[in-house]
């Protein structure tokens, strides 16, 4: 039986609107003529998330997709380190499988670093040898983000094999390197590396895209690069794409890709333009089997009430209508938790900093930005042991590894602003250890030992209260569905909040506090890291 849909269809290819009818049958567009109709709605492509961590959602592909049809959204060019990082191969293979039992389009690529550092403790590890057999598989559709960026300039062997696999097989490799210019950025990208999401200067963004790079312009719910980059959109639209990189499950509720073009229309983009880089290019670059409301396209495609808010009534993919004016028709899948979580509650003691120096150096949190500045402050010491300064918004930190039992490392961050308790996660990138801030080592430990006791969440201890997010899966996602996740994560977000954080999305901030390899200063599980030298640090200045 054929499917007819009517109304102004928009011809990105050829920059062009036109009241017109299209034919869908055995998933395939059959014809697209010219023809009067009385609906007045727009019938465009399905957007793309270029670029895109799934368990970031705190959602397993199936329940994403639900979630993301809704907004629009017919695939996502899918990045699987953080469950990689927990369960290996594994891991990649739960989530492909996952992915499968919907009609969303998920294109999952192979994670190049795990771990992401040696500088840390990861669940497993994804040698060149695995890449070669990822790269092999048709569902891996090409290597994902190579981080280790020091790996490729400086001809670490074992990162320019992986690299190799990837171009043996002929499939893309995604780049990540923030702040990465000159001779070094020419290294990089000589080494066949042809994207970059990390970009958070208009100049970089241009130096990258002059170079031959494709910039994804990204904003998620912690980094946002969208005001930074948009600008470059009028002239480089053909190598420019979007993405969300990381989407906690309260915003995604609330919008995805649909957002983005909304807000470069609104700056006075040509509309052609930003459909370009929200639904072709990704297809283009990923080549993705995605159709672009061609004939002899299959049938993913969305129908919006207008090309200013690109508020979706309807969603198609193959031709299955997938949501439809408020209801979401992908189904729930029932699967299996798998996970990863073998460390013993902790002691107040074990979080001790034994010190008597007068300065530290102290991580500074930037408000919707992954990278950090390191500064230098005057401690504050309570018998012999460095404790968190409310007043000046000095406060401690741990990371505990969540594979073994070991002694925690400990730092100092400021500009969390928690005036009470503590708050703790065991999503921390890359390798999803526990991470915690508080006021008190008291509160410290009773919030990593909460995460503990539920392997794996998020969670919040108050001086009355405590609240948590269980996430059994891996330990990064939960086995509810969006709605559910979304508004307890709302919830814990409001709790962090009357605690006195300021912070935009202070979980979304909590959990990139261990990603080594963007800068300034990070902690893991072994110690401080100054990720400009990619290398220890102390403590005590």
């Amino acid at each position: 039986m054929n499917l007819i849909l009517r109304g102004n269809i928009v011809d990105i290819k050829n920059r062009s609107i036109y009241k017109g009818e299209i034919t869908i049958s055995n998933c395939k567009i059959v014809s697209i003529e010219k023809k009067d109709c009385k609906e007045n709605h727009y019938i465009l492509p399905g957007f793309i998330d270029a670029h895109i961590h799934i368990e970031s959602s705190m959602l397993v592909p199936s329940e994403f997709a639900k979630v993301a049809v809704k907004h629009g959204t017919v695939a996502t060019v899918s990045d699987p380190h953080e469950i990689a990082n927990v369960l290996g191969v594994k891991g990649v293979e739960f989530m492909i499988e996952n992915g499968k039992q919907t009609p969303f389009k998920f294109n999952f690529g192979a994670p190049s670093c795990v771990p992401a550092t040696s500088f840390e403790s990861a669940g497993a590890v994804i040698d060149s040898d695995e890449i070669k057999s990822l790269m092999a598989n048709p569902d891996i559709k090409y290597l994902a983000e190579m981080m280790n960026y020091p790996g490729v300039i400086y001809d670490d062997v074992e990162v320019l094999k992986k690299i190799e696999w990837a171009k043996h097989y002929n499939k893309p490799i995604d780049g990540h390197a923030p702040g990465l210019r000159g001779e070094d950025l020419t290294k990089y990208i000589s080494a066949g590396i042809s994207t970059d999401h990390e970009c958070f200067t208009y100049e970089e963004g241009i130096e990258k895209l002059q170079k031959g790079m494709k910039v994804i312009i990204r904003e998620g719910s912690a980094a946002k690069n969208f005001e930074a980059l948009i600008g470059l959109l009028d002239e480089y639209y053909q190598n420019m794409m979007f993405c969300s990189d990381d989407k906690h499950p309260d915003d995604l509720l609330v919008g995805h890709i649909n957002q983005l073009c909304a807000r470069a229309v609104a700056k006075g983009n040509d509309v052609f333009k930003v459909l370009q880089a929200a639904c072709v290019n990704p297809v283009k670059h990923y080549n993705l089997d995605v159709g672009l409301l061609q004939v002899g396209d299959t049938g993913d495609c969305i129908v919006v009430e207008d090309l200013k808010d690109f508020k979706t009534l309807q969603t198609y993919i193959n031709g299955e209508l997938v949501y439809d004016y408020g209801e979401s028709k992908i189904k729930h899948v029932n699967f299996e938790n798998l996970n990863n979580f073998n460390t013993n509650k902790k002691a107040v003691e074990d979080f001790r900093v034994e010190s008597n120096a007068k300065q530290i150096r102290v991580i500074e949190c930037l408000d919707g930005e992954l990278v950090t500045n390191e500064i230098i402050e005057n401690t504050t010491i309570k018998d012999g042991n460095l404790v968190s300064n409310t007043e000046n918004d000095i406060l401690k930190m741990t990371v505990v590894n969540r594979y073994q039992n070991d002694r925690p490392a400990m730092a100092f961050i400021k500009n969390f602003g928690l005036k009470e308790g503590a708050i703790a996660s065991s999503v921390g990138h890359d390798s999803h250890n526990i991470i915690a801030i508080g006021v008190s080592d008291e509160a410290i430990c009773n919030a990593a030992n909460l995460i503990i006791e539920n392997e794996g969440g998020i969670c919040a201890v108050s001086d009355t209260q405590q609240k948590v997010v269980a996430l059994p899966v891996a330990g990064i996602m939960s086995d509810k569905e969006a709605e559910t996740i979304g508004k307890q994560y709302a919830d814990l977000d409001k709790m962090a909040k009357q605690m006195g954080s300021k912070l935009h999305a202070p979980y979304m901030s909590l959990s990139f506090m261990a990603l080594l390899v963007i800068p300034s200063l990070k902690l893991s599980d072994k110690g401080l890291f100054n990720g400009g030298k990619f290398a220890f640090t102390s403590i005590e200045v």
